[in-house]
């Protein structure tokens, strides 16, 4: 998967959990938020861009146990096109080549 196309699955995400109903938007974004601290978990201080696209490219069967396990009784709060996405989004931007909006590749 090329980062272009995850980084708008990404945006996409983060676009569909802000329009979310008020009433589902914090379960949506506690469990957003316990996957953003999951992922800084598994990938540590430092870490590329290229990483966390092929962490979100393989899947992984941790991000739907996160989810369920913050909101085990309400498995709308489980989409992973909101919740697994969103996290992505939000979680890019700490990557050490990730810059102003965009991703800044170095010359090697």
């Amino acid at each position: 998967m090329s980062f272009e196309t995850a980084i708008y699955q990404w945006q996409q995400g983060e676009r569909r959990l802000s329009e979310a109903p008020p009433e589902r938007r914090a379960l949506l974004e506690r469990v957003s938020g316990a996957l953003v601290a999951e992922l800084r978990r598994r990938l540590g201080g430092r870490f590329a861009t290229q990483e966390l696209v092929d962490l979100y490219e393989a899947q992984p069967a941790w991000c739907m146990q996160v989810a369920m396990s913050v909101a085990p009784e309400d498995p709308w709060a489980w989409e992973a096109g909101v919740v697994v996405d969103a996290a992505f989004a939000r979680y890019l931007r700490e990557a050490a080549d990730y810059a102003g909006g965009r991703r800044t590749l170095s010359e090697a």
